[in-house]
């Protein structure tokens, strides 16, 4: 959460305003992970590190967040799968070396499997104090991690379209990249618990339906006024215009523990704002969806993953999560296809099947195991097992 001081997900200049761009012809991704003791794997706070990321002084992809026990790696602007691919790989690689320089690991994971926020450490820097300052208890309780993608758009009006167009399939893409089964030391029974523990925050969720950039300026101006956020930066919701950048931000995701799943959550993201982009300037009618609907189903989605039935808002029926995610795959399709990513998704998506989530994989180790040493060695096996 600590990105938006550093202007969004990319560490290069925003695409320059005369030059607008189209929609979901860029994107950059931005991936927080925990640092944990290399032997006992526990939450480890490395104030050292900390620092000389703050300093710049660990990596050009790094960046610090709001304790000391998080690292964030943040790529550059990309226009491929590959590309966004390979860069993920560089900057996992570069998180990983920073972590192991400061005697730590990254574990690539929303939660820590057993340990809690009181291990925790919050990074000493201007904002993050501004942040206890206002949010109290809240902030200096984060102890999950997120994957947030920015897609590239031309203008806020843009951004607000897609936004409001974008609500009813954002249960669907949280449901794909579950890694937070356990809080605490225990099973939560949700696939993203993350979900719920960041939800207790006032500005997170599915967004509600905007309208027009002017519709959003004043209620940014409301929270503002009434003290809830310092700024835009302090919106947290699933789905937001960045704050600094010509892209749309979508924050929903659980940190993906392997690559290929950060590529497909990346890669429907992207192609989702193509399509409603495309369906906003041929004036197609954006669904009038209840606040209270997205909100069921976001929970069906964190709660069950892949392994249960998500909660289909505009048919208001239960399907299979696999199912929704062919029907997603089916609205995608001609613009994957137009796109020539078409069969790399689609071999993303059945692999994930196959394997199934982070979360599932988590389960199955403690089940097998009983070790809780061993599901965090696990995801640190996996978060840092990079090819390119």
């Amino acid at each position: 959460m600590g990105v938006e001081q550093n202007a969004g997900a990319a560490p290069t200049a925003p695409l320059p305003a005369a030059r607008p761009v189209p929609p979901g012809a860029t994107f950059g991704v931005e991936e927080e992970f925990h640092l944990v003791d290399p032997v006992t794997y526990r939450l480890t706070p490395s104030p050292a590190l900390a620092k000389a990321v703050l300093a710049r002084e660990s990596g050009r992809h790094l960046h610090a967040e709001i304790t000391t026990t998080q690292l964030e790696a943040v790529t550059g602007i990309n226009h491929t799968l590959s590309g966004l691919r390979a860069e993920l790989v560089t900057t996992r690689a570069e998180a990983a070396g920073a972590a192991a320089r400061a005697g730590v690991r990254i574990l690539a994971a929303s939660t820590h499997p057993f340990d809690s926020w009181q291990q925790q450490d919050i990074t000493p820097a201007p904002r993050y104090e501004a942040m206890v300052d206002r949010w109290a208890g809240l902030a200096l309780q984060q102890d999950i991690c997120g994957c947030h993608v920015h897609v590239g758009v031309p203008d806020l009006e843009t951004a607000v379209a897609v936004m409001d167009r974008a609500r009813p399939y954002l249960a669907v893409l949280l449901a794909m990249t579950g890694s937070s089964p356990f809080h605490d030391g225990m099973d939560t029974g949700h696939d993203s618990y993350r979900t719920m523990w960041w939800s207790r925050w006032p500005t997170t969720g599915p967004p509600e339906y905007f309208g027009s950039a002017e519709r959003f300026h004043e209620v940014v101006a409301g929270l503002v006024t009434s003290g809830v956020v310092a700024d835009g930066s302090h919106l947290y919701w699933d789905l937001r215009p960045s704050y600094h950048l010509p892209t749309l931000e979508f924050r929903l995701a659980d940190v993906c523990t392997e690559v290929d799943d950060v590529v497909l959550h990346a890669a429907l993201a992207r192609s989702l704002v193509r399509v409603l982009a495309a369906r906003a300037e041929q004036g197609v009618a954006c669904p009038q969806v209840r606040p209270e609907l997205l909100r069921a189903a976001r929970w069906r989605a964190a709660r069950h993953g892949l392994d249960g039935q998500l909660f289909d808002v505009l048919g208001r029926e239960l399907v299979p999560a696999r199912v929704a995610v062919r029907r997603l795959m089916t609205e995608l399709q001609d613009d994957l296809r137009d796109r020539d990513e078409w069969s790399v998704v689609v071999e993303l998506v059945e692999r994930l099947f196959e394997r199934g989530t982070s979360a599932s994989r988590q389960r199955r180790t403690w089940r097998r195991t009983g070790d809780w040493r061993e599901v965090a060695a696990r995801i640190v096996r996996e978060g840092t097992a990079l090819e390119n």
